[in-house]
């Protein structure tokens, strides 16, 4: 049977972005007939309705809600992991993550490793300064082009920022846990490989897209940060559970890797006691990579799309 309602729980108290408003109601409804979008903007109004939902689009989920939701099939989110989701698909009830938050992280990512490659903050400092430092900046100078990108995590958002990444004539690398098909987009430079395969020395950047869990505690251990090559930059827009802080904070602080962009951390927010907020070398953003206006937009594109189909 089609879902005829969905009761829309989505508020955010720091990302304006994040916050389902009438606008997305009007889109959502408009793209699936006969569909009626209800807003609550507290707990208490979410949980009074949640026995008349047959979907719900939220940012967590208790299991103990369940006992209320006798009538619910689906639960949608625009979240790409499964963190503060805490119940499990059944054979009547879906649950839906979203997967369109590829294109948001490869901007976000690549805007990181021009920052970097292109000397930005330097040329800032030498502006501040009024100094036409040509010499300085230009020894600093690198480029994308030819260079040797590692995805460790070669998933859907992996996939798309290897796509990305592909104009800029970069040779890539996809590390994933499974063996994959290789993409359309790849040369006879690039591969995908599993991690036990891969060649720490041979990458440039290593952009890490793992989710957290178990299975990825502290995966990139001390001697992996010692055997990647000193001018190579990490990113981390997946989990923060990969590495320890105090890793990266002495590759980063001995040279060991020349910089890194980090969304995500093993503590959030980040507490303000962590060498990591006074390294030069270190950008870093409040977990915010797919953050954007047309966030939720795409979100319910997407959703529109998986209800019309019956994909979940």
């Amino acid at each position: 049977m089609p879902i005829k309602n969905i009761l829309v729980y989505l508020t955010h108290p720091h990302v304006e972005a994040w916050n389902f408003r009438p606008e997305h109601k009007a889109l959502l409804e408009g793209r699936i007939p006969g569909l009626r979008v209800d807003i609550c903007l507290n707990s208490k109004d979410f949980k009074d309705r949640l026995p008349q939902a047959e979907a719900v689009i939220v940012w967590f989920f208790k299991e103990k809600w369940l006992g209320s939701a006798s009538r619910l099939k689906l639960i949608a989110t625009p979240a790409a992991g499964n963190d503060w989701i805490e119940v499990e698909p059944t054979e009547n009830l879906s649950i839906s993550f979203g997967g369109f938050h590829g294109s948001l992280i490869a901007e976000s990512v690549i805007g990181a490793m021009l920052y970097f490659l292109k000397a930005f903050p330097l040329s800032e400092k030498m502006q501040k300064q009024k100094k036409w430092a040509r010499v300085k900046i230009s020894d600093k100078l690198k480029s994308l082009y030819d260079s040797r990108v590692t995805i460790l995590g070669f998933g859907r958002i992996g996939n798309v920022i290897a796509e990305r990444l592909k104009p800029f004539g970069c040779k890539l690398t996809g590390v994933t846990r499974n063996p994959a098909s290789v993409p359309q987009y790849f040369s006879d430079a690039d591969k995908i490989i599993t991690f036990d395969q891969w060649d720490f020395t041979e990458t440039d950047h290593l952009i890490c897209v793992l989710p957290g869990g178990e299975k990825t505690d502290g995966i990139l251990k001390s001697e992996y940060f010692k055997a990647l090559p000193k001018p190579c930059y990490l990113y981390n827009v997946g989990r923060g559970n990969i590495y320890q802080e105090s890793d990266l904070v002495e590759a980063l602080s001995t040279g060991e890797i020349a910089g890194a962009y980090l969304d995500v951390f093993g503590e959030e927010p980040l507490p303000d006691y962590s060498p990591l907020w006074e390294m030069e070398n270190v950008l870093i953003q409040p977990h915010l990579s797919a953050a954007s206006p047309q966030y939720l937009d795409l979100f319910v594109e997407e959703l529109a799309v998986r209800i019309n189909t019956g994909e979940r």
